[in-house]
C-alpha cells in the first residue's frame, strides 16, 4: 500500500477469489485482506440471463467458503465483524455469455472477435458479513467498446491473468459499507 493504515482497521475483509485483478483492485481501494478461495464447478451453475448467473456464482462461492470456515471451525471463533467478499464476471459477446476462456487458444478467439466490436461486461459483488449473517450483494454492467487489436496485443494478454475480470469500487465500497450496518439496533 501506499504507507496510509488500511481503511478496515476495525473489521477484518476475506476476499473469496483467485483473481489477481481483484487483489490488485481492493489494494487500491486501501483495504488489507486475508484470500480464501472457493473451488467450486462453476459450469455446473447455468442461468440464461448474465445478471442471474454472476449472482448466483458469487453466491455460490461465497457459500462454499463458509462450509469451509465452518467445518474447519474458524467461523465459530470470529470474534470481530469480518466480510467476506465474493465476485464474479461474465462477458456478453454477440447475445452468448462467455466467462473465463478454457484455453489458450479460446482466450485469442474471444480477443479477436472483440477487435473492433463491443461487448458487455457484467459483474457482481458479494459482502457476507460473518458475524451478523447480513449477506447484500449487487450487480453492474459496462458497455466496452474496443478499436482493433494487434495480434502482438492478443499474444500479450493471452496467458496473463484477468484481462477483463475485476471489481467495481463503487459498488463494493457501497456494499461493504452496508454489510456493516447493524440492523438489529
Amino acid at each position: 500500500m501506499d504507507g496510509n493504515p488500511p481503511k478496515n482497521q476495525s473489521f477484518e475483509i476475506i476476499l473469496g477469489s483467485s483473481s489477481i485483478a481483484r487483489r490488485r483492485i481492493l489494494a487500491e481501494m486501501g483495504y488489507d485482506f486475508t484470500i480464501l478461495t472457493a473451488d467450486i464447478d462453476e459450469k455446473s451453475i447455468r442461468k440464461e440471463n448474465p445478471e442471474d448467473l454472476v449472482t448466483a456464482l458469487a453466491e455460490a462461492k461465497a457459500d462454499a467458503i463458509m462450509t469451509k470456515l465452518k467445518s474447519s471451525g474458524q467461523l465459530e471463533e470470529i470474534l470481530r465483524p469480518t466480510l467476506l467478499l465474493t465476485a464474479d464476471t461474465v462477458v456478453v459477446y454477440d447475445g452468448n455469455i462467455r466467462e473465463k476462456p478454457s484455453s489458450e487458444e479460446e482466450a485469442r478467439q474471444f480477443i479477436r472477435d472483440y477487435s473492433g466490436s463491443s461487448a458487455t461486461v457484467v459483474g457482481s459483488v458479494l459482502v457476507t458479513n460473518l458475524l451478523t449473517g447480513r449477506r447484500i450483494g449487487g450487480w453492474e454492467s459496462a458497455e466496452v467498446y474496443l478499436l482493433d487489436i494487434p495480434d502482438e496485443v492478443t499474444d500479450s494478454l493471452v496467458g496473463s491473468a484477468d484481462c477483463v475480470m475485476g471489481l467495481s469500487k463503487a459498488l463494493t465500497e457501497k456494499l461493504i459499507q452496508d454489510a456493516l450496518i447493524d440492523d438489529t439496533k
